[in-house]
C-alpha cells in the first residue's frame, strides 16, 4: 500500500469506489496512455468503461440514476484518473461540473430533463465562459443574447472549450441586458443542446476544428461560434437571466478543487515514476537513489505530494459541508498546481538524457503539468482570491 496521498476518515463505499477505481486505471489507462496521447487519440474504450462504472453519474444524486456522491468522492477520483492520464480526467471534469450547476441551480425540469441521461453517460457536459479577448476578466465577456419575442440570439465567439466536439450539452456564459450597473451582473448561463462533432452543428453555432495544443491531447479542445444562433428562454440556467456569473462561479470553485485533484494525481505519478527509476539506475557503482542528491530530491517531492494532497481534500471536505471555500479552493489549486509542475520537473532530471525521450512516460507528464498553472484561473488569479478572501476576514481594527 502506498504511504502517501492517504485520506483518513473515508466510508466503505469511498473505499470500494477508489480501489476499483485505482484497478482500472493501472489496467486500462495507464498501459494504453502514452500510444492514445502520441497519436491524439480520443479515449474512447477508456470513456466507455467509465460509463459502465457509473463514473459520469458519480455525483448526481440517486433519484437522477446517479450515485449521489461527495465532491470529495470526486476529486479523489479525478486524482487517481490523473495519475493515468490527465486527458481521461478532463473528459469528465466538464461534464461533472455542468452536472453540479444544474443539480444546484436547475429548475426540476431543467433537472428531470438532462440529470437522468448525463447520469447514464447519454448526455455529456461541457461549459464555455472564455473568449478570444477575455482571459481571466469574465465581466468583459462580449458574447451577447438579445431577447426577442420567440426567445433569445446570440451572436459571438467563445474560446478554449473543452469537449467541445464531443460533448452536447454546453453551459455557456454570455451578456443579457439586464439594466444592472456591475457587469456580472448582466451575464447569463444558457443551457445549449447541440450534435456533437465539428463544422456547422445548428443552424448559427458552428464548433471548428480542435486546437493543436502542447499537451493535454486525446481530449478535444475548440472554439465556439454563435451568428444568429436562436435558443428557447427555457434553456436559461435556473429559469432567471442575469444570475450567470454567480452560477458559473460556483461551477468555477468544484472546478478549482479537481484542478487540484488532477494535479496530485500528476504529481503522484511522477514520483512513482522517479522513484522506481531512482533504485534501478545505477552510477558510480550504486543506485542513484542512494546518491544523497537524489535521496533529497525524493523527500521534498514526497513532501510536496502530501502537502498538495491534504489541502485539495480539505477544500473538498470543506464544500461539501456547505461552507465558503474560495480561499481554501484557490489555495489548493495553487499549490498542487505549482507542487506538481515542481515535483514533474524533479522526476525529469532524475531520469536525465532518457526523460526527454517519449519512450519514457515522464515526457508526457512535462508537457501536461503546465496546463495545470493556467486551468481554472492562473496562479496571479488564485493569489487575487486568496488575498481578498484573507482581507475580508482579517479586516484591519486599526
Amino acid at each position: 500500500m502506498a504511504r502517501l496521498a492517504q485520506t483518513a476518515g473515508l466510508t466503505d463505499i469511498q473505499e470500494e469506489i477508489l480501489a476499483t477505481v485505482r484497478t482500472f486505471v493501472d489496467k486500462e489507462i495507464i498501459p494504453h496512455a502514452q500510444t492514445l496521447e502520441h497519436g491524439d487519440t480520443y479515449p474512447a474504450d477508456i470513456v466507455d468503461g467509465m460509463k459502465e462504472m457509473g463514473l459520469f453519474g458519480l455525483t448526481i444524486p440517486e433519484e437522477f440514476g446517479g450515485l449521489g456522491e461527495s465532491l470529495l468522492t470526486y476529486a479523489l477520483v479525478v486524482e487517481q484518473i490523473a495519475r493515468g492520464w490527465m486527458s481521461v480526467s478532463g473528459v469528465i471534469n466538464t461534464h461533472f461540473i455542468v452536472a453540479h450547476m444544474l443539480k444546484q441551480h436547475g429548475t426540476p425540469e431543467q433537472k428531470q430533463k438532462y440529470l437522468p441521461r448525463m447520469a447514464a453517460g447519454e448526455v455529456r457536459g461541457s461549459f464555455s465562459m472564455s473568449e478570444p479577448e477575455l482571459g481571466s476578466d469574465v465581466a468583459a465577456i462580449r458574447t451577447k443574447a438579445v431577447k426577442g419575442s420567440n426567445g433569445y440570439t446570440i451572436n459571438g465567439q467563445k474560446m478554449w472549450l473543452t469537449n467541445g466536439g464531443t460533448s452536447n450539452l454546453t453551459a455557456v456564459l454570455v451578456r443579457t441586458d439586464e439594466g444592472a450597473e456591475k457587469p456580472h451582473q448582466n451575464l447569463t448561463t444558457f443551457l445549449v443542446e447541440k450534435p456533437e462533432g465539428y463544422g456547422e452543428v445548428l443552424p448559427g453555432l458552428t464548433i471548428p476544428g480542435k486546437i493543436d495544443k502542447m499537451g493535454y491531447k486525446g481530449v478535444d479542445t475548440t472554439e465556439m461560434v454563435f451568428d444568429g444562433f436562436e435558443i428557447a428562454e427555457e434553456q436559461i440556467l435556473g429559469g432567471q437571466s442575469g444570475q450567470g456569473f454567480r452560477h458559473m462561479m460556483d461551477g468555477v470553485e468544484v472546478g478549482r478543487v479537481n484542478v487540484a485533484a488532477r494535479a496530485c494525481g500528476i504529481a503522484i505519478r511522477a514520483f512513482e515514476l522517479a522513484i522506481e527509476y531512482s533504485q534501478q539506475r545505477k552510477t558510480f557503482g550504486k543506485t542513484i537513489a542512494e546518491h544523497q542528491a537524489i535521496a533529497f530530491k525524493l523527500a521534498e517531492m514526497a513532501t510536496k505530494v502530501e502537502a498538495a494532497h491534504l489541502m485539495m481534500v480539505n477544500a473538498a471536505r470543506l464544500k461539501d459541508s456547505g461552507q465558503r471555500n474560495d480561499v481554501e479552493a484557490g489555495m489548493a489549486k495553487l499549490l498542487a498546481s505549482e507542487y506538481c509542475a515542481e515535483v514533474t520537473q524533479e522526476a525529469f532530471r532524475i531520469h536525465g538524457g532518457y526523460g526527454y525521450s517519449k519512450e519514457y512516460e515522464i515526457e508526457r507528464l512535462m508537457r501536461e503539468a503546465p496546463f495545470l498553472l493556467i486551468g481554472e484561473g492562473t496562479s496571479e488569479i488564485q493569489k487575487t482570491i486568496i488575498s481578498r478572501g484573507l482581507l475580508r476576514d482579517y479586516q484591519s481594527r486599526g
